[in-house]
């Protein structure tokens, strides 16, 4: 395998989920928000959008949507917005109609580029020796964070990025083997879980080991668990539905 600093960063990747009690400075902030734009775009039409939260009443807004007490606390909270509004707006005022930015092909391609968008960020931040946590929890209660973020239609919040100077040291996740992910030209459908009983035994050991948030657990266990299974309604299915009050994807029940 090839080594740099680059690749190293990248492959000592945790997630940091406890912050130094200082704020990241102009430059550091600068610096991240113009990796963010640099980031590859589908067609250039550039679809995204970062909203910095200093307001304690916004933070403690989306923590209480997270359900996470790290999530607005020490750190810079960035939300990463999926954004057609804008050029919803350039179209109007040249005298254009929305033409297909309501279509579920736009709003992927949206979506595409703020994904990219976030991870050049935390690439960048984690280069420059910060740390990162990416929040999916922000869109627990899709429908109020529209409404506490006070987002126009035709944009959503997609994830959030808390970042600042790490205040611990987790140890490192192990992940899938690349023999489980990466195929030559085809997809194998022939899969028995039995084969990922010593990923198993490694994930097992670094919930046993690691130092905060016990839980003995192994991989197969959690995709069996309770975190795909059908139960009480939850406010994360409201998402299509808040999608679409949003203006976006609206094609996605077409008929053929």
């Amino acid at each position: 395998m090839i080594h740099n600093q680059t690749i190293d960063n990248q492959l000592n990747h945790r997630t940091i989920r406890a912050f130094k009690d200082q704020p990241l400075t102009a430059d550091q902030l600068q610096t991240l928000y113009a990796a963010a734009s640099h980031t590859s775009t589908s067609m250039f039409m550039q679809q995204f959008s970062i909203l910095h939260l200093t307001d304690p009443q916004l933070r403690q807004a989306v923590r209480e949507i997270s359900g996470q007490p790290y999530v607005g606390a020490n750190g810079d909270l960035l939300i990463f917005v999926v954004d057609l509004y804008r050029n919803q707006q350039i179209r109007h005022q040249m005298g254009n109609d929305d033409g297909r930015l309501h279509t579920t092909d736009i709003f992927m391609q949206a979506v595409e580029d703020t994904v990219l968008a976030l991870q050049n960020t935390l690439v960048a931040a984690e280069s420059m020796g910060l740390g990162g946590v990416i929040l999916g929890s922000i869109k627990n209660d899709p429908a109020r964070l529209v409404k506490v973020l006070k987002l126009p239609k035709m944009t959503m919040p997609l994830l959030g990025l808390q970042v600042g100077i790490p205040d611990q040291q987790p140890q490192l996740k192990p992940r899938l083997p690349l023999d489980f992910i990466a195929f030559d030209n085809h997809y194998p459908t022939e899969f028995d879980v039995h084969d990922l009983a010593d990923y198993d035994h490694d994930v097992h050991q670094y919930y046993d080991l690691r130092d905060a948030n016990r839980r003995v657990d192994s991989f197969t266990n959690q995709i069996n668990g309770a975190k795909l299974n059908l139960g009480d309604p939850d406010k994360r299915d409201d998402l299509a539905q808040v999608l679409q009050e949003q203006g976006l994807a609206l094609d996605w029940k077409r008929a053929d």
